[in-house]
């Protein structure tokens, strides 16, 4: 949403800065959603007991590195290769989701 609508939209009309703070309040925003996904996701894992599962444990390395990125990608917006990972990073986290959702483990 932020990539597509809101920065095309600022580039013409808001300096730079103003640009900045957008990006900074949806970065935060970001957090807090990947919070509260991390709070549902873990009662969810003790609700199916997955813990001990070896694919469980990989999504859960890749959400904790997940976490990391988007913390230093915050304190360093200038890193742009960081966005790269954090996309290809999401993706992966995504795709075991829908695998371990579906009982495929």
């Amino acid at each position: 949403m932020l990539a597509v609508v809101v920065v095309p939209v600022a580039r013409r009309s808001a300096d730079r800065e103003s640009l900045r703070a957008i990006a900074r309040r949806f970065g935060r925003g970001t957090l807090l959603a990947l919070g509260a996904l991390v709070v549902t996701g873990t009662a969810l894992a003790f609700h199916l007991h997955l813990w001990g599962n070896p694919t469980f444990r990989v999504k859960l390395a890749l959400v904790l590195t997940l976490c990391a990125l988007l913390v230093w990608h915050t304190c360093r917006p200038d890193l742009h290769a960081l966005e790269a990972i954090v996309f290809v990073l999401s993706l992966a986290i995504v795709w075991i989701g829908l695998y371990l959702a579906n009982s495929y483990y």
